[in-house]
């Protein structure tokens, strides 16, 4: 399983999965149905032009399906923080090696050379293909030279699957009701901290993540709790309280 690390606006590193090569074929594809509906849409809509005799309408349809078809990927990442809507649906996205939010020149350079990775029109990706699958963060050639590549967006495991979450008492009692102040990417990044913990073992992301932790909710700390059992701590209190909403 390849990761890439990337720096949180909270200015913790965290290890995420790269999409692998399936899951871009699975986007490519849930685009490029997308672009059949709307060509099938477009050829009735020129048949009622070319009946009606409206040359001009046929024109016009036939520019902007290709408009669409040309720019779709560069508009779509630029504006819709790296993904198109095949990427949504299977929650990837494009992002910077360095950790941080692609530019729009780096959109632009992935965009550009589509022309290298797919060939003219639909073409067969053979270039791409090959390149994701043997690149070490699963790059197509366009990634290579914007410096991108793709992420998995959701997190290998749910929390509310999480063991030690997921088998509280029914007589829990929260330690730090500040937690329900937190939001769910708040929590997703504690859980992934914690997992990271628990694979390499190094302290610095506990008391990292910890201390961002302790500034956003200023809780008082029970005496003896150290920054692993806080954190522990924290994921328990959130599922609580935001299951039981009537707190």
């Amino acid at each position: 399983m390849e990761t890439i690390r990337i720096s949180t606006a909270q200015n913790v590193d965290i290890d995420y999965e790269v999409a692998g090569l399936g899951e871009r074929i699975a986007a490519r594809l849930i685009d490029l149905a997308g672009f059949a509906i709307l060509y099938i849409v477009a050829v009735i809509l020129m048949l009622v032009a070319s009946i009606s005799r409206s040359e001009m309408l046929i024109v016009v349809l036939l520019v902007l399906f290709g408009l669409i078809f040309l720019f779709y990927d560069l508009v779509c990442e630029t504006f819709m923080d790296g993904q198109t809507f095949g990427k949504k649906v299977m929650k990837i996205k494009v992002i910077s090696l360095d950790g941080g939010q692609p530019s729009f020149g780096q959109y632009l350079m992935r965009w550009v050379f589509r022309i290298v990775d797919f060939g003219f029109f639909f073409g067969w990706g053979v270039v791409a293909l090959i390149a994701v699958a043997i690149s070490k963060n699963h790059q197509r050639v366009g990634d290579m030279l914007a410096k991108t590549t793709l992420i998995k967006t959701v997190p290998r495991t749910q929390i509310d699957n999480v063991a030690f979450i997921s088998s509280l008492p029914e007589d829990y009692q929260p330690t730090f009701k500040e937690a329900f102040f937190l939001n769910d990417r708040d929590v997703e990044l504690i859980y992934e901290v914690l997992t990271g913990f628990y694979q390499t073992g190094n302290p610095q992301l506990i008391y990292a993540m910890a201390g961002k932790v302790k500034e956003h909710i200023n809780p008082a700390m029970p005496a003896g709790m150290n920054e692993l059992q806080f954190l522990e701590t924290i994921l328990k209190d959130y599922s609580y309280l935001t299951a039981n909403t009537a707190y």
